[in-house]
């Protein structure tokens, strides 16, 4: 009984994980209402999200799993480069073209190329379901997209590009990233990622731009704080969570309302609507994602 319980909260706190960093998303176009660009967005959710990194990288710094070298260290900071920062640049930066919706929606084929890569660089074989779920997900995105093209125009093609690439440098730190979680712990390792990714962030808004971030708008701080706290740090200890009471199979089925969440959020605050065959792309996207978790299960 406690054991079924268990797994009926971890699935509720997985749901939860999920809806909010699928709120990230609809915050972030709200923020650029304000004439804000993708940088400055992004500077606010790090600069918000650095104290919090901090205090866990203080509180876990003893958690040690196995074994670490210097050059585990330098890993960490490549893995913080690439699957934090650079997938959260590409990510914000594809959103200035392309509707939450389908930002989300773009995003969620990451299974997929994680796959794609663990046949590449680990020589992992890859079964004839998942090359099936595969195909069957990018004939979603194809479907999906295709549709916004014709409505939103060749600037849709940008921002899918984008976003993409966001999915791929994720896709790469989740393939890379595995070997030094047992290392230095999930949380640990989780903190010390994303701090160097907050430094990242911090040096290139530091280069590259010269906007005045104490002319902001009052409400542009306060989705900062928001995509900070509510987008990244809370769900980051409900997903850890929810993968650790129901497994990281269970949990990427549980992902699936990922898109979906995302897609009601855009309609009642952004007032985004998706067509006929956006919705039916979008559906044959989350049946491709859940046969490759099914196979993966398996």
């Amino acid at each position: 009984m406690k054991s079924k319980q268990t797994f009926v909260y971890g699935i509720l706190i997985g749901v939860l994980g999920i809806i909010l960093f699928s709120s990230k998303a609809v915050m972030v176009k709200l923020a650029y209402r304000y004439n804000i660009d993708a940088i400055s967005v992004l500077l606010l959710r790090m600069l918000f999200s650095f104290p919090f990194y901090i205090v866990i990288a203080y509180l876990y710094r003893k958690e040690k799993k196995e074994t670490t070298v210097p050059k585990d260290y330098a890993w960490i900071a490549f893995f913080g480069i690439v699957g934090y920062y650079l997938a959260s640049y590409f990510d914000f930066v594809g959103l200035t073209y392309i509707k939450a919706s389908l930002e989300r929606i773009i995003l969620f084929v990451y299974p997929t190329i994680v796959l794609l890569f663990n046949k590449l660089f680990l020589k992992k074989a890859i079964t004839k379901v998942q090359k099936l779920a595969i195909l069957i997900t990018y004939v979603g995105i194809i479907i999906t997209f295709g549709s916004e093209v014709s409505v939103s125009g060749k600037e849709a093609y940008l921002g899918g590009f984008f976003v993409l690439l966001s999915a791929i440098t994720y896709a790469s730190y989740l393939v890379g990233s595995g070997w030094l979680i047992p290392k230095f712990g999930v949380m640990r390792f989780t903190a010390y990622a994303m701090l160097v990714s907050c430094v990242c962030v911090f040096i290139h808004f530091g280069i590259f731009s010269d906007v005045n971030i104490f002319n902001f708008p009052t409400q542009v701080y306060v989705l900062g704080l928001c995509i900070a706290v509510f987008a990244t740090v809370i769900p980051s200890f409900l997903v850890s969570i929810s993968i650790k009471l129901i497994s990281s199979s269970n949990f990427a089925v549980v992902a699936g309302v990922g898109p979906i969440s995302t897609i009601i959020l855009a309609v009642i605050f952004l007032n985004e609507s998706l067509s006929f065959l956006q919705i039916i792309g979008t559906v044959v996207v989350i049946l491709g994602i859940l046969l490759v978790s099914k196979s993966k299960k398996k």
